[in-house]
């Protein structure tokens, strides 16, 4: 009776040779573009989205582009309530390039810069809710691999004691690695280095936490969820959910990863697999949803379809696209 346990577990997390790409999908999504901007506005490319406590949703674009140089008038960083009405913006003039985006238990917003320039960038920031600077991480306009410099941060999380954590590198030439720090900005300790191996990194792009306590990172250009507790020691490695550009563990333990670069070609990143969200839980691994991609049919060597994801108290996910340039709500039917 062991061997065919035994053998369900590693078919679980087998290499992408079995590409999860017929799990049903119970969403349905909501026609056009999600979330009201001013009049005369546009959406440019979305990476980030994450809920609030109140319900209410946080989007962070790149002021009608794919890059805020030039729009130091526009406010890239958005509150809309649960029927995608505009609540509150800010941040212009801040940003060069805003990617992640995360709610900590205090309800305060951090948000990643993950391009540089003249006096900004390379930089993640903490805000009131109410859009005050708190705090900011790294130096302004700075690319490093030191204790208090980033080169490209990805991806921010807040455990639940307040230690912080970075993902720190954009695409396979950057730092690769994952940075904590207090609660107070102090530099705790890092680890990973470029590589395909376990603890090593090929474009650390997003990152969540279970209610264990674990760290999930998505090493995106080595096909992969990697699995850490809170001092960097390597837990697990999960290929079942794609090539990860975006994660998100909503208070259920369920997982929903975005796959924003796979596509069916062959000689291609990750062939096999359809980019869209896959959706399960993190107790055992299973992927029981998946939400397709609407051009996943269309090779393009950009992206596609969800970067960002997130989803609500009431099941419903967010997909923030930086191809298409919006915000798709996909409302659960079933």
């Amino acid at each position: 009776m062991k061997k065919p346990l035994l053998l369900a577990l590693s078919l679980t997390f087998a290499i992408p040779v079995l590409a999860q790409n017929h799990a049903p999908n119970p969403y349905r999504a909501v026609p056009d573009v999600w979330g009201e901007l001013p009049e005369g506005r546009t959406w440019g490319s979305t990476s980030a989205v994450y809920p609030a406590a109140d319900g209410n949703i946080w989007v962070a674009e790149r002021c009608g582009e794919n890059t805020c140089v030039g729009h130091d008038d526009l406010d890239p960083i958005l509150l809309f309530d649960v029927d995608g009405n505009l609540l509150r913006s800010f941040g212009a003039g801040m940003f060069e390039w805003p990617h992640g985006i995360h709610v900590d238990p205090d309800g305060n917003l951090w948000v990643t810069d993950a391009r540089g320039g003249e006096r900004r960038g390379h930089q993640v920031h903490k805000f009131t809710p109410e859009g005050e600077l708190m705090m900011s991480l790294g130096q302004a306009g700075v690319a490093g691999d030191g204790p208090d410099t980033f080169d490209q941060p990805s991806d921010v999380l807040v455990a639940p004691n307040g230690d912080i954590f970075v993902a720190d590198g954009h695409g396979t030439g950057g730092n690769n690695r994952i940075v904590k720090f207090t609660s107070g900005g102090d530099f705790i300790m890092e680890w990973g280095s470029t590589g395909a191996e376990n603890g090593e990194f090929r474009d650390p792009h997003a990152l969540a936490m279970d209610s264990r306590g674990r760290l999930f990172v998505g090493d995106r250009k080595n096909n992969r969820l990697q699995i850490f507790d809170q001092d960097g020691n390597h837990l697990d490695t999960w290929t079942q959910f794609g090539r990860p550009s975006g994660l998100f563990i909503d208070a259920n333990d369920v997982l929903y990863s975005a796959d924003s670069e796979s596509s069916t070609g062959g000689g291609i990143p990750n062939a096999g697999w359809v980019r869209g969200i896959r959706v399960g839980s993190v107790v055992d691994g299973l992927v029981t949803s998946f939400i397709p991609d609407p051009d996943w049919h269309v090779y393009v060597r950009g992206t596609t379809g969800a970067e960002g994801v997130a989803a609500d108290a009431f099941g419903n996910v967010y997909g923030a696209e930086v191809g298409p340039r919006m915000l798709r709500k996909y409302v659960r039917v079933r």
